[in-house]
């Protein structure tokens, strides 16, 4: 028997391959009118104000990122500018080949599936797109729940939504958001992708201390579910 009732994943970095903001992104900046290295800072050091909602729409946003910048673009361009800008996370994201035959093997087994995710406006709009999405009973995005990782209310409101309590859950992912040591606080168990590739991942406040368990690829998810229960948490 499985140990686990559900596994619940991060989505950038691990069921994905690394992400790096491509050059769809300096578009955006030039129809905002927006110098690209200004604006890419704008956008490193507000993560987590972007992911949770804090600004309101995609447009209200991107006026904020402006306004940080010094510039005052006007409404139509800041349409233009959200739809580039959706342009460009979808095609910086690209699902890892494992994803897809994980999380079927999961289902296979009885598993129940979920994502959880910090992230902007962009994503739960074109994941219902994504091969994986027939494949996943929750999904979980912080620009939806007003918080980030390692905030435990995003990891309760995926064990909820499966109704299961979170000791039946366990959660995977890269490490980004502490997200690994914010998963335990919670009360799931937790595993680290550590996949070689991770190297040239845009990954910020990342678990760097992490000590438990760690995976090199997403196939090692269905081989440790059928191990003989033992604590998940603990080193490797």
């Amino acid at each position: 028997m499985p140990t686990f009732r559900a596994v619940l994943f991060d989505f950038f970095g691990t069921l994905t391959r690394p992400v790096q903001r491509g050059e769809g992104h300096l578009s955006t900046a030039e129809l905002l009118g927006c110098p690209p290295d200004t604006f890419v800072e704008v956008l490193d050091r507000s993560f987590y104000e972007r992911a949770s909602g804090r600004f309101g729409t995609v447009e209200a946003t991107l006026r904020w990122v402006c306004e940080q910048a010094g510039v005052h673009p006007s409404v139509a361009a800041l349409r233009a500018a959200a739809a580039a800008r959706h342009q460009a996370v979808r095609a910086d994201t690209r699902l890892r080949d494992e994803a897809v035959p994980t999380l079927r093997a999961l289902r296979r087994r009885g598993l129940r599936t979920g994502v959880i995710s910090d992230c902007t406006h962009e994503l739960p709009t074109f994941l219902p797109e994504l091969a994986i999405a027939p494949l996943l009973d929750v999904r979980v995005f912080s620009v939806q729940v007003g918080r980030c990782k390692p905030d435990a209310s995003l990891y309760l409101a995926a064990c909820a939504r499966l109704g299961l309590p979170p000791a039946d859950c366990l959660y995977v992912g890269d490490g980004g958001s502490q997200e690994l040591t914010g998963a335990q606080r919670a009360g799931l168990s937790a595993v680290r992708l550590a996949a070689p590739d991770l190297t040239d991942h845009l990954v910020f406040n990342l678990d760097a201390d992490w000590a438990g368990r760690t995976l090199e690829s997403l196939y090692e998810v269905v081989d440790l579910v059928d191990e003989t229960p033992s604590p998940v948490g603990a080193p490797a």
